[in-house]
Parts: structure tokens; sequence; C-alpha cells
């Protein structure tokens, strides 16, 4: 009877010693898709600060052009929708799709500004120019962190056993910060 004890004390030992290393497993891994999750949100957060740079000195760069352009107000419509898209937007994904649409409107101003060398020669419109270049750098190192870290944790759920404990614990697909189809035409100006 004491033989059958011990080897019943002995399964049960390595039953828990099982139980405990397969939980530990599981919750560091768990750890580690929260930890990924928020780096995620964390990076997404450094876009959003540059893209919101952007947005603030696009109302300085429209006036200091609206003096010279004032048959094309057009394009001035198209930026003043576009920061109306970009306030209401709620999730990732339609604040990528607003961004997208605030880039296309930017765009079509920088190629209209194109026409007027006065413009191009005042020194205010010359340092927010430089401004918005310096962000629009910016703007592209932070979405390629992004993409990346994005890229990190995608691959991290959909790894076998992350795509089990994923769906378990309820983590989903981050979205790429992507550019549109019709981001990626070049802008038609016609005169």
């Amino acid at each position: 009877m004491k033989k059958g004890c011990m080897i019943g004390l002995g399964v049960a030992g390595i039953l828990i010693l099982a139980i405990v290393m397969i939980g530990g497993w599981v919750l560091s891994y768990y750890n580690q898709m929260v930890s990924s999750k928020e780096t995620v949100t964390s990076t997404w957060a450094q876009v959003e600060n540059q893209l919101q740079r952007r947005a603030d000195l696009i109302p300085n760069l429209v006036n200091a052009t609206k003096g010279y352009m004032k048959h094309e107000s057009q394009i001035f419509i198209q930026i003043a929708e576009a920061r109306a898209k970009l306030a209401g937007a709620q999730t990732i994904g339609e604040k990528i799709k607003a961004y997208t649409g605030m880039e296309c409107a930017l765009s079509r101003l920088l190629v209209i500004v194109e026409r007027y060398p006065d413009l191009k020669a005042n020194q205010s419109f010359a340092r927010l120019m430089d401004e918005l270049a310096g962000t629009e750098n910016r703007i592209s190192v932070e979405r390629k962190r992004y993409n990346e870290t994005v890229r990190e944790y995608n691959v991290l759920i959909k790894r076998i056993p992350g795509i089990f404990f994923a769906g378990i614990f309820g983590f989903k697909e981050s979205p790429y910060f992507e550019i549109e189809e019709k981001a990626k035409a070049v802008p038609k100006v016609e005169f």
C-alpha cells in the first residue's frame, strides 16, 4: 500500500508540475501579446501626434495662400472637408482613411502653389512649408515604426500557438497604415 501511495503522489506531483508549467507558459504568452498590443497603441499615438502637428500647420498654410489664390477656392473646401472627416474619425481605420484624404488635399494644394511664384517667395509661406516638410518626414518615420510594430504584433497573434490564445483572450489583428490607391495617383491640376 505504501508503494502504491508513493506512486500516486509521484504522478500527482508530475501532473501538478505539468499544470504549473503549462499555466506559466500560457501566462507568459498572454503577457507577450499584451506588451505587443500596447507597443502598437503607443506607436499609433506617435503617428497621431505627428499627424496632429500637420493638421495644426495646415490652417496657417491655407491662410498664407488664400490671398494669392482667391480663385482656387475648391482646394480650400477640400482641405476643410478633409479636416472635418479627420475630426470625426473614431477608429484607427477611419483615422487612417481621413489622414489619407488630408494628404490628397494637401498634395493638390502644393501642386497648385507651383503656379504662384510670388507665394513661394513669401517668407511666412516658406517657413510654413519648411515646417510642413519636416512634419511630413516625421510622419513617414512614425508610420514606418507603426507598421513594423503592427507586423510584429500580427505575426505574434497569427502564429501557432498565438492564434489560439488570441482567440481565447480576444486579441484582434491591428490594421496597417497604408495609402489608398486613389492617394497614390498624381494630382491633376487643370489651368
